[in-house]
């Protein structure tokens, strides 16, 4: 065994988290695409089998209130509430991403402008964002009579002004694992009189995030990545309790209003995080997701933050290591301050280079043009695996 798998083997020893790695459905291959679709927890598919033949198949309509579904949106909301640092009462789980984007953001220009008028008629969006969000901003815009102007996380302060609306803001980012200074752009754009919404994909479940500590007022994330919550399990959306009464949804449905089995033709918003409701919860892939939940009883973030680095920082020592020299470029900041829980690889045939490693056992992805992307879990992904998948990569790159 070489040095590396040497102290692999120690660390995983070592590891306080190792126990979890049971909590999930696995086999040998290297699974590092948690950052994409996490892997299944164990409990899941007895909890299904029961939604499905018991709650569906015997109470039928008696489930929506013998069952809990009426209430999943947010008792879910606040399973995933100290994961990323909120109190309860402050997320509602439901719909996609793409929707709670538009929804945050909509209602972010409506409750700025109430603040300083209708002078307020510009949104900035991450320029390096997924391109959906861009999409949504986009619409957003057209939809509020503002201006989309794409700007880089790093030139937000120096771009907001009396104009300024609401920004759209990734945490990481999902090419390069780059985490964005939370506190420091959300006191910024607070300080000029806009509002932050901060995409959450690919820091919820990875680090910690600290909403309420940091005085975020609106944020979104999805479930199926590093919580788990399976394949387009719905995503949530933050609205923190001060805004609650302010938030003005573009999205209105029967499930937000404050009667919603009176029938009324006027809409009156419910109180509280269930004004970011808006259609029928989608109770299968609602109630998978409490299940995956599951697995984070008993696990400190901070916990999973520590692995994460530690990680991180041992793939990329392996990488050093073993992959010939000028073969790829990490993309992934060294500074802990500025990583998220992934490593972007930047290789000139990456697309062909991720294929044969998914045919050996490692599963990453790729990113156009060249990027190969390497997600780590820290809940099921052990330092062995690391070594493997870097040991792995420069075996295919030779």
């Amino acid at each position: 065994m070489s040095d590396l798998g040497t102290k692999a083997r120690e660390l995983d020893s070592a590891d306080e988290l190792v126990p979890l790695r049971d909590r999930f459905v696995l086999d040998e291959t290297v699974y590092l695409d948690g950052n994409s679709l996490g892997a299944l927890p164990a409990n899941v598919p007895d909890r299904i089998a029961d939604v499905v033949r018991r709650q569906w198949g015997e109470l039928r309509i008696r489930s929506w209130e013998e069952s809990g579904w009426w209430t999943a949106p947010e008792r879910i909301g606040d399973r995933i509430a100290p994961l990323v640092g909120a109190a309860p009462g402050q997320i509602v789980v439901g719909d996609s991403t793409s929707v709670n984007v538009f929804k945050a953001l909509v209602a972010a220009v409506r409750m700025a402008r109430t603040d300083g008028g209708r002078d307020r008629d510009e949104i900035l969006v991450d320029a390096t964002t997924f391109p959906t969000d861009g999409y949504i901003a986009r619409s957003a815009a057209r939809m509020t009579g503002c201006t989309l102007r794409p700007v880089t996380p790093a030139e937000v302060p120096g771009e907001l002004s009396a104009r300024t609306a609401a920004v759209l803001l990734n945490h990481v980012d999902y090419r390069t694992g780059r985490l964005h200074d939370l506190p420091c752009l959300t006191a910024a754009v607070h300080a000029a009189g806009a509002y932050a919404v901060w995409d959450l994909c690919h820091s919820a479940g990875a680090l910690p995030v600290g909403l309420d500590e940091h005085g975020v007022g609106l944020a979104v994330g999805c479930t199926y990545k590093y919580l788990n919550g399976g394949p387009g399990s719905p995503a949530y959306l933050y609205v923190r309790r001060e805004l609650q009464d302010r938030f003005d949804s573009p999205l209105p449905g029967w499930n937000s209003h404050a009667e919603p089995f009176g029938m009324r033709p006027d809409f009156e918003p419910a109180s509280g995080a269930q004004r970011g409701r808006v259609g029928t919860p989608d109770i299968l892939s609602m109630l998978a997701l409490e299940a995956a939940l599951e697995v984070w009883d008993g696990v400190p973030v901070e916990a999973v933050r520590a692995k994460s680095l530690a990680l991180t920082d041992f793939f990329l020592e392996c990488v050093g290591a073993y992959v010939p020299e000028g073969r790829v470029t990490s993309l992934t900041p060294v500074s802990h301050e500025e990583r998220g829980s992934q490593v972007a690889l930047r290789c000139a045939d990456a697309g062909e280079v991720m294929k044969r490693l998914i045919e050996r056992g490692v599963v990453g992805d790729f990113r156009h043009p060249d990027v190969l992307r390497f997600g780590f879990t820290p809940l099921y992904v052990g330092f062995a695996d690391a070594e493997r998948a870097a040991r792995v990569l420069a075996e295919v790159l030779r």
